[in-house]
Parts: C-alpha cells; structure tokens; sequence
C-alpha cells in the first residue's frame, strides 16, 4: 500500500512507520524534518509544514494514497483542511483522536467505543470530540473515507506519569535523589499505559482496511495498574524507591491554576484521577493479530535506558521542580 503519514516522527507515530514498513508499505512521511529517525530511512519525505496548504497541495498534486494518517491534527479546523486537501487522493483517512474524550466522569466503568464523549474539563479533549464530529458528518454527507483512533496513555520516547515529566528526565532524576514525588488522589485509581510498540500492532491492522471504514477504536494494553503501581515501577526503572506524596487531585489543580498551570484541571480530572479499564474487543475482532505484550515494568526500563543513551535527552525542568515542591509544601503546611 501507498501510505502517507502526517507526523511520523513522534513518540506514537515513529513505531506505527517502523511497523509500517516492516510489512513492506510505501511509507511517505509528510513533516518539517526537525526530527531525524534514522531507523525510517526507507520512508520518502515531504518536507512541509502542514498548515501551508498551498505548497502542499503542489507537493502531493501528483500523488494519491491508499491511506493518510494525520498524528498531529488537534483543532477542527485542521481536520476540515484534512477533508479538502485529501478528498478524492485517498482511499482511508485515519484520525488519531484521544481516549480523553470518553465521558468524565464514566457512568458505566468499562470504556468501549460506544461511550459517549464528553469532557468538560479539558479543552484538548473538546477539540479532539469536536474534530470526530466533523469526520462524522463528512462520512455521513459524503462518504469520506474516515477511521478514528483513540490511543489513551501511550509511551516510548516520553516518562508516563501524571506528574513531574513527559519528555524530560526530571521525574527520573528526583527520584534518584530520595526527593518527594507527587502520586494523585490515594494512588488506587485504576489506568492503563500502553507502549507504542504494542499500539502499532493494532494500528497498522487497520490500515487500508475496508470493514474499518466509519469505525472508531481505541487501541490499549490490557493491564491495568493503579498509580501506585505505576510509579513504583519507574522507581524501579531509575533504580531506587519512590517517596510518594499522596495529594488529591483538586488540591493539585487549585495550586496549579494559582501558578498559571490551569491545564493540570483536563491533566487529572478530565483524564488521570478516573478509573479507567479499556475493553479492546472491538479493535480485536478488526484485527485478530492485535495483543499488547509489553508489561509497564519492563517497558519503562527501556524507556529510561533510551534516554540515558544520549545525555542531550536526559533534560531537567527546574519549572516542574518548583511546582511539585510547591503544591508539596503547601499541601504539608497545612496541617
């Protein structure tokens, strides 16, 4: 198959061309360049910024897909410039939404693809609902090809946790140093992490698939851990103990809005502080290959080993320092 995908590069998509030409696809990746991925020199580049829509219809004037795969459309504008650039050129658009837009709180604990969505905590949410909306009613009223994916928290090349890093090395490194940690809530809620490699296998089951035409899936690890769990296996990773602080998530967010972090709102309770247990039958019955097998355990250890590899990657936020230490002062201070 001929494949275009728009991103490629990025903690989720680098695995998915990896996977993608490993089944032998015709992969172009349409990007600026500003990541170099050595392992998908296979891959044909488009070298474009995607929101400059008039050199990019000149650059794929000539080229039409059996597939296109946007990783970094947020907004629903960028999906309805999606719907005209690639109408006609492709025979599957596939949408990476996100597993945050299911309703929060849930009123049914296992999430299928029929949940409804909702969030009203978190904007990011809302526009990735608002973007499905659109893909919808463009497959409804014209029949655009469309496939939604909804990954929930999925990892390789960033630190899962719910506070203290995502692509830096500063929850590694506090934990090293006995700091304190923040862990939401009590620490039990229930959550699921998915490596991206185990997530590749479901998605490139679905391209070009005819019978997914319409459809949405979320594609996520069966395990489920509580946050306890999680952090005390990245401890493990950086090879000491985690302090954990346990702090509810109110708290946190309060702090974080009177320190102009009002995100942290959507970051626990539109998303982090539910219990969520995934029911992946739907994207199994589509793509019978699919099973996640990489254990948080062990996938967070390579995670850290990747970042060790290059001491560039190992970076420390002061700005995330300062925050944990101070929604951990204040919350002990007011005892």
């Amino acid at each position: 198959m001929k494949i275009l995908f728009i991103g490629g590069t990025g903690n989720i998509s680098t695995a998915c061309a990896r996977m993608a030409l490993k089944k032998g696809n015709e992969l172009y990746l349409l990007n600026r360049g500003n990541r170099q991925r050595p392992e998908l020199k296979q891959a044909k580049t488009i070298r474009c910024d995607i929101n400059d829509k008039d050199r990019l219809k000149d650059a794929i004037k000539s080229l039409e897909f059996d597939v296109v795969a946007n990783f970094i459309a947020f907004k629903p504008e960028e999906v309805s410039r999606d719907i005209e650039l690639f109408t006609g050129k492709t025979r599957q658009y596939i949408f990476i939404s996100s597993a945050s837009a299911y309703q929060k709180p849930l009123t049914f604990p296992f999430v299928t693809e029929s949940t409804p969505l909702k969030n009203p905590y978190w904007d990011y949410s809302r526009d990735k609902i608002a973007c499905e909306d659109i893909l919808t009613a463009a497959y409804r009223a014209q029949d655009f090809p469309m496939t939604i994916v909804r990954p929930s928290l999925t990892y390789d090349t960033v630190i899962p946790v719910a506070i203290g890093s995502w692509e830096d090395y500063t929850i590694i490194d506090r934990i090293r140093k006995g700091k304190k940690i923040i862990v939401h809530g009590d620490g039990t809620s229930l959550w699921t992490i998915t490596h991206s490699e185990d997530f590749a296998i479901g998605f490139t089951g679905l391209l070009g698939h005819q019978q997914a035409i319409g459809h949405s899936f979320h594609i996520t690890s069966d395990e489920v851990l509580t946050w306890n769990q999680i952090y005390e296996a990245v401890a493990e990773a950086a090879g000491a103990r985690a302090n954990m602080v346990h702090i509810p998530s109110d708290f946190i967010c309060r702090v974080a809005e009177s320190l102009g972090q009002g995100w942290m709102w959507g970051n626990l309770l539109g998303d982090k502080a539910v219990s969520v247990v995934f029911d992946n039958s739907k994207i199994k019955a589509f793509v019978p290959e699919f099973k996640a097998t990489i254990p948080f355990r062990q996938g967070i250890k390579r995670t850290v080993k990747w970042f060790e590899e290059d001491p560039s990657r190992m970076v420390i936020v002061d700005e995330t320092n300062r925050f944990m230490d101070t929604v951990i002062h204040e919350y002990e201070n007011q005892f």
